[in-house]
């Protein structure tokens, strides 16, 4: 069973949709017994940093989240959720979770539209199980104004270019976490998600 982390807004339902659609059990829940006992855990992240760790730390599931990844359970990040993992987030100088060191950095002004919306590629920069099968030619949707800066090159695991170079998919051992929406991504994205359900955390 996988759980998706309900913190009162977000693309929750179009999480669940696209894993039933695969045929994968999933639950939408914030009870911190059913989080920690799940198989794997995804937080399908929608809307700005200092809100959401306002209502994460008022629900207590930044607890259970750590809970979560110290027991070595597969645990997804998408958009949002690929930001707050991190130690800080430059929007609204939020402090985050600290799963993998580094910081949320804004866009910088370069010509381009802020926020980085619609359709765009991804470079592997290292292997992972997330990414198995995906044709490198592959899309994916993205609508963000902020994006993941790891400290640490090894936790980057694909890259983007908007303007700049930036991080698209990050992960350290059992954290993985996309910028992009998968769920919103068409086949590719369903590979995404189906991969991530097969992974047991391990690298």
């Amino acid at each position: 069973m996988i759980s998706i982390i309900d913190y009162k807004a977000g693309n929750l339902k179009s999480v669940e949709r696209a894993l039933r659609h695969l045929g994968i059990p999933c639950r939408i829940t914030n009870s911190p017994s059913e989080i920690i006992s799940s198989e794997k855990v995804v937080f399908p992240g929608v809307g700005a940093a200092g809100k959401t760790m306002e209502v994460i730390r008022s629900l207590n599931l930044d607890t259970v989240i750590h809970e979560v990844v110290k027991r070595k359970t597969p645990f997804l990040g998408i958009c949002l959720g690929a930001q707050i993992i991190l130690d800080g987030s430059e929007e609204d100088d939020a402090r985050c979770l600290n799963l993998i060191p580094g910081m949320a950095k804004r866009f910088p002004h370069l010509g381009m539209k802020i926020p980085h919306m619609g359709w765009n590629n991804i470079e592997m920069v290292r292997e992972h199980p997330i990414l198995k099968d995906i044709d490198p030619e592959a899309q994916f949707y993205f609508v963000h104004s902020y994006y993941p800066e790891p400290q640490h090159k090894e936790h980057i695991i694909a890259t983007t270019h908007y303007g700049i170079s930036f991080a698209s998919v990050i992960g350290r051992e059992n954290v993985v976490a996309t910028q992009f929406h998968p769920e919103k991504s068409g086949r590719f994205g369903l590979n995404i998600l189906k991969n991530f359900a097969e992974w047991n955390g391990k690298c």
